[in-house]
Formats: structure tokens, C-alpha cells, sequence
């Protein structure tokens, strides 16, 4: 468990929301065992549409990670590929940017909804883990 509080966002996709608010609640509960502070939550429409809003939450000083939680689900099209790509993509170079992380906790692409109800508990913790050891690794070795 970590002793040290870290101020933590999340951004949260609404679209397939009984999912994406059972993944919240739970990384939620998580980033509180871990000894984390949830100091804001943005909501937005969907996994495409993340990454604006995790920008907004990196500029912030006193954040220290963003814990981005979504479920793309598989439809009749490869739609789910795009916005899973598009969207992992820009996590990865928003992240690289503001020398913060941000964890993909967008379960899927290629997923049935079924799936993606199996994942909630998985990608949740793991997301808010996934914060925690970067956020301590990195200001590990800065000081070294």
C-alpha cells in the first residue's frame, strides 16, 4: 500500500454507461486503498473523445496521473478498432507530453458486451495500479 497520498483524475467514457460507472466505482475504492486522492473526475461521451479531456486534467499541477476508464464494445462494423486506436494513441502521446502517465483502462476493442461486463473489476483496478507504480517509479528515479 502506498503511505504517500498522489492527487489522481479519471476520465470516465459514458457510452455503455452501466459499465463504464460500475469500472468508476470500483477504481474508485481502489485509488482509496492505494492511499490516493480522486481530486477530479471528468465524464465525457465516449473513448474517442477522451483525450481533451485527460489534457485538461494533466495541465493541472497538482494532478499527478489520469486513470482513463471506458468499454468499447464490438458492432456490426470495425468502428471499434478505430476509436480504441485513435484513442490508446493519444493517451500514449498526451502522456509523453506532460511527463505524467495515463493508463488505458478502455476495455475491448473486439469485445461482446458480455466481455465487457467480465473486465469491469480487471481493467478498473488495474488502471488505478497502473498510476500508482508509475507515479512512484518515476519520482524514484528522479531522485536518483
Amino acid at each position: 500500500m502506498n503511505e504517500k497520498k498522489y492527487d489522481i483524475g479519471f476520465v470516465v467514457g459514458e457510452f455503455h454507461y452501466d459499465i463504464t460507472e460500475n469500472m468508476l466505482k470500483k477504481a474508485k475504492e481502489h485509488a482509496e486503498f492505494l492511499g490516493c486522492n480522486v481530486s477530479e473526475i471528468i465524464k465525457v461521451p465516449g473513448s474517442f473523445d477522451m483525450p481533451l479531456a485527460i489534457k485538461t486534467l494533466l495541465k493541472k499541477e497538482n494532478i499527478r496521473g489520469v486513470v482513463c476508464l471506458g468499454a468499447v464494445i464490438k458492432g456490426d462494423t470495425d468502428h471499434d478498432q478505430i476509436v480504441a486506436q485513435h484513442a490508446a494513441r493519444k493517451m500514449v502521446d498526451l502522456s509523453l507530453e506532460f511527463d505524467k502517465p495515463v493508463s488505458l483502462g478502455v476495455s475491448g476493442p473486439g469485445m461482446t458486451r458480455l466481455e465487457a461486463v467480465e473486465r469491469i473489476e480487471d481493467f478498473a483496478r488495474r488502471s488505478v495500479e497502473c498510476i500508482v507504480k508509475m507515479i512512484s517509479r518515476i519520482e524514484h528515479s528522479s531522485k536518483n
